[in-house]
């Protein structure tokens, strides 16, 4: 397993990062824990959740997945040797995942929420502590494009979140601050405002990155190259699609298409052609469709550390031995060659 630095942090992290939004819907506690005993006997160090796991969001579930991670570290002892991660909500947009009514980014609502995380997590600091999504309207989750900007719909100003975060730092509570699912504007306002007022600099951003979605390379690769950001790609898969198990309107009993149609976006019509070309190339070169996607993910140059998710113990080892491949030169141009015919192919 490779390891690299969170940015600007003295922290070492797995190329893999284990992510856990599975747990409490599609996976028990017993699941959780033994997909934690596998990922860290395998070398994975890194662990990353959030207040508002599992999803699909439901309220009567939100915090579950935390405390499955938390009775893993009590038992295992293993949380110094580990790199955990979690994240904040908000609930602004219609529609978008949050865990309190009316909840904004606000110092109040970041102070409940780290409080909740770290009981959930039986421990009492953060490695990392992410904001799940912008506190205002912006195109995140599978919307394309700003075309009007509306103020009075913005929730907490980001001075107010990146200050509550900075506090948070100084007190020990969390060790870095990121961002998840942000854009080029806000990228560059938690930047500024951290450098004009003396706030704590974030080192990371989780946004959706995969070979069929690879939009994080206008605007937000750059920035985070120049600016010593690191990705932490999530949907590396699209959601099971790249696996080609969706192929000819599949739906496996048990997957998440099948669960639920709120991912229906990772998988639409117009992608089928090019998931049929990745999956063709990745037996031509005998690899394994799912690693050739996380290998292609964890090599980009922006990238610190892929996030997958697995429901099973066999799908977990299939991501893991992604991290571990160097994909051939002949192979990559094969995949820019793919992308030049279907770029972008859902949002």
């Amino acid at each position: 397993m490779d390891y690299r630095k969170l940015p600007g942090t003295e922290m070492s992290v797995s190329s893999i990062c284990l992510g856990t939004m599975n747990w409490g819907q599609q996976n028990t506690e017993s699941d959780a824990h033994e997909q934690l005993d596998y990922a860290t006997s395998h070398g994975i160090n890194f662990i990353d959740t959030a207040e508002i796991y599992p999803i699909p969001p439901d309220r009567s579930k939100q915090g579950t997945t935390e405390r499955y991670l938390g009775t893993w570290l009590a038992k295992s002892g293993k949380r110094k040797d580990l790199i955990i991660a979690s994240k904040v909500s908000c609930m602004l947009q219609k529609g978008s995942m949050g865990t309190r009514e009316g909840g904004t980014l606000t110092r109040e609502r970041i102070r409940e929420a780290i409080n909740g995380s770290l009981e959930r997590l039986q421990t009492d600091y953060l490695d990392l502590y992410q904001v799940h999504g912008p506190d205002r309207q912006t195109n995140v989750w599978g919307r394309y494009g700003v075309e009007d900007v509306d103020t009075s719909q913005d929730g907490a100003p980001i001075e107010e979140t990146l200050s509550a975060l900075t506090e948070l730092v100084k007190e020990g509570k969390v060790r870095a601050i990121g961002v998840s699912n942000e854009s080029p504007w806000g990228v560059m306002e938690y930047l500024n405002l951290a450098r004009e007022k003396g706030m704590t600099k974030i080192s990371t951003i989780q946004n959706q990155y995969s070979l069929l979605s690879r939009k994080f390379e206008i605007g937000l690769s750059e920035m985070c190259l120049r600016e010593n950001v690191g990705l932490l790609p999530y949907s590396a898969l699209s959601m099971g699609s790249l696996t080609g198990k969706y192929l000819g309107g599949a739906r496996p009993a048990g997957s998440r298409l099948a669960l639920t149609d709120r991912n229906a976006h990772y998988n639409p019509p117009q992608s089928q052609a090019a998931i049929q070309r990745y999956v063709d190339l990745a037996k031509k070169y005998n690899i394994d469709p799912a690693a050739m996607a996380i290998a292609f993910a964890t090599s980009r140059p922006f990238t610190t550390s892929t996030i997958i998710g697995a429901t099973s113990i066999e799908q977990l080892a299939v991501d893991i031995e992604g991290g571990n491949i160097t994909l051939p030169p002949e192979l990559l141009v094969d995949i820019a060659d793919v992308h030049r015919e279907y770029p972008n192919t859902h949002a």
